[in-house]
């Protein structure tokens, strides 16, 4: 037998350690530490280093920057799956006085809610929290900089306000929220707010010559939630795994499933992607990968999943920059994912099946469109064109003869069974859509009716 948890190949192996070689070297960095998970468990680690006999290793910390969003985005859709708030919300709504207008919770997680990129002067990353000791300190002017819900505008005071709204819903401060409802369930050891030992330094390095600069690591203060934490590439790893499946005793699987899927297009030449809920989406090499980059004065991250194939890399290096880390995590997930294709479940038949379910699957036309409907597992359904490109979708059982559209153009969609007064299959109904057993059937409720002449051929 074979196992998707079998160690790396040799090969593979070697074609990480080359990448991050040639990482470290042509950026320039200090250190750079890496790790690849496959199927929820660690399969590999490497670093390189500057420094002889002192090389980091899954366990060395690093600053992760915007990485720590996140971890935010998941503390507020909590909240909301315990039913302290709703996404469209108003923040106001729950922390009021901040001056941000009616942004809404949504709007400050996807990043369009129309606040300035950055707080006012002096370089919030390089200077301490306590300069900044009031949200107003933190938003100043620029609020209303676009309007909200309307573009992408990536917002490092938009994350502030939901740490405080983190604390105000929670009564205690974001980093208590933080550590006992992600970081102690998930097992997140070696991920903190203040550095600890082991860590790597940061350094800047200069641009013209091959010397550096030590870089400060302030406290951010009321910053913190855009980018405070320290993690190690093995601890990244365990919270990638999450976001590819969730955790029960943190966020289900289907927020964060909500949290991958796309909210607003990115700037358009800025990035080739989307972004979710607290999470960045970037389509690469024909792969959807979903995390998050980071950067602070002194360190880079990177942390990609990819959901289909079961594959998460991480890649840290302690320099201002340099060294592509959100580039090298995704090589890192490519080099996995085509040298060793994810096997294949086995094939096994459904445990059991509705004979009037059965009855439905099968050829479905939309006019003269011909769609497959299959029956899946707990009672779900399939539909796809089966001819060309096409619109498919997923369903889930909702009920009698009901189901809700998953992902798709049907997403939120129902699909119903209509039935004629003899209890015999009318068509299916979604969204208004008809589906019929024949194209144009003239006994169906085909909307506009059908030509009493019937099908026909034409003479030239």
């Amino acid at each position: 037998m074979t196992s998707s948890l079998e160690e790396l190949l040799p090969s593979t192996r070697r074609a990480l350690l080359h990448r991050i070689a040639v990482a470290q070297s042509e950026g320039r960095a200090p250190s750079f530490a890496a790790a690849v998970q496959r199927d929820g468990q660690l399969a590999w680690t490497g670093s390189r280093t500057s420094v002889d006999g002192h090389a980091p290793d899954a366990d060395t910390q690093y600053r992760i920057g915007s990485v720590t969003k996140t971890f935010t985005a998941v503390l507020v859709m909590r909240m909301r799956d315990e039913g302290l708030l709703d996404l469209d919300d108003a923040l106001e709504k729950h922390l009021p006085g901040t001056g941000a207008g009616e942004v809404t919770v949504a709007q400050l997680l996807s990043h369009s809610a129309g606040l300035s990129a950055e707080a006012p002067a002096p370089w919030w990353e390089r200077t301490p929290g306590s300069t900044r000791p009031e949200l107003s300190d933190v938003l100043g002017d620029g609020t209303g900089m676009h309007p909200a819900g309307r573009r992408h505008h990536y917002s490092n005071p938009g994350y502030t306000l939901l740490g405080s709204l983190v604390e105000a819903a929670r009564g205690v401060s974001w980093e208590e929220a933080l550590r006992r409802e992600i970081l102690e369930p998930l097992g997140l050891s070696r991920t903190t707010t203040q550095p600890q030992a082991p860590h790597a330094g940061g350094w800047a390095v200069h641009p013209w010559a091959d010397v550096m600069l030590p870089e400060p690591a302030e406290d951010l203060g009321l910053m913190a939630p855009a980018g405070q934490l320290w993690s190690t590439a093995a601890d990244l790893c365990r919270f990638a795994a999450f976001l590819a499946t969730g955790n029960d005793l943190v966020l289900g699987g289907e927020s964060v499933r909500e949290m991958r899927t796309p909210s607003v297009p990115a700037e358009t030449g800025e990035w080739n992607g989307n972004y979710g809920l607290g999470l960045q989406i970037l389509r690469s090499q024909g792969r959807t990968l979903v995390g998050h980059s980071g950067s602070l004065p002194g360190f880079l991250a990177g942390l990609w999943v990819s959901v289909e194939d079961g594959v998460a890399a991480v890649a840290l290096a302690n320099a201002t920059s340099g060294p592509l880390t959100a580039t090298v995590a995704a090589d890192l997930v490519h080099i996995v994912a085509d040298a060793e294709p994810r096997i294949p479940e086995p094939w096994r038949p459904l445990p059991e099946v509705d004979q009037e379910l059965l009855a439905l699957t099968g050829p479905w036309y939309w006019g003269t469109y011909t769609y497959g409907l299959r029956l899946v597992a707990e009672g779900g359904l399939e539909l796809e064109p089966l001819r060309g490109g096409g619109r498919r979708s997923r369903f889930r059982a909702h009920g009698k003869e009901t189901w809700i559209g998953l992902d798709g153009y049907y997403a939120g969609e129902t699909l119903r069974v209509v039935r004629r007064d003899d209890g015999s299959v009318s068509h299916l109904d979604l969204g208004s859509f008809v589906f019929t057993r024949e194209p144009y059937e003239p006994r169906d409720a085909v909307p506009g009716g059908v030509d009493p002449a019937g099908w026909q051929g034409f003479r030239f």
